[in-house]
């Protein structure tokens, strides 16, 4: 799956998070999307909930798996990702769509929130969504996960 040049790429969390830390893998590929995608051709989207969870992991202790972050400084970052990022709302369609696909899916607990990322999405009409977690959209048929190594443009040939 390749993405095509003027298309809304959708971010998971985990790729806000890969770009803080300079020691998670892909650290360096995140950093690159997040300031070529414009200059590729690309638009950079996400929503309130993507926020959200960054925040809560970047200022979890490091030791629960966070990032350990002061608040100022997560904030901070937000505000920088808002310079590349689009925000996408979580209107009551979008409800209704998670509904939905609560229902035909058979997702439940934690996959609600990977539910609700693919409902936002296909609300909007976005295609595309860059993470490192493909396996935990499999199932969110509209919605083509595609890996943040593969969504790097620069460096591609």
């Amino acid at each position: 799956m390749a993405a095509r040049v003027g298309e809304i790429l959708f971010l998971d969390t985990n790729i806000l998070v890969t770009a803080t830390d300079a020691l998670r893998p892909g650290h360096e590929e995140a950093q690159r999307l997040l300031a070529e995608a414009d200059s590729g051709g690309y638009h950079l989207a996400a929503s309130g909930q993507v926020l959200r969870e960054y925040l809560a992991v970047s200022t979890r202790p490091a030791e629960s798996n966070g990032l350990g972050l002061r608040v100022p400084d997560a904030v901070a970052n937000v505000n920088e990702f808002l310079r590349f990022v689009t925000l996408f709302d979580e209107t009551e369609p979008v409800a209704l769509q998670l509904r939905e696909l609560v229902m035909t899916s058979g997702v439940r607990g934690n996959r609600i929130h990977d539910a609700n990322i693919a409902a936002t999405m296909m609300v909007h009409h976005i295609r595309v969504l860059v993470t490192q977690n493909c396996d935990d959209f499999a199932g969110f048929d509209k919605i083509e996960p595609l890996p943040l190594d593969r969504a790097v443009f620069n460096s591609r040939p």
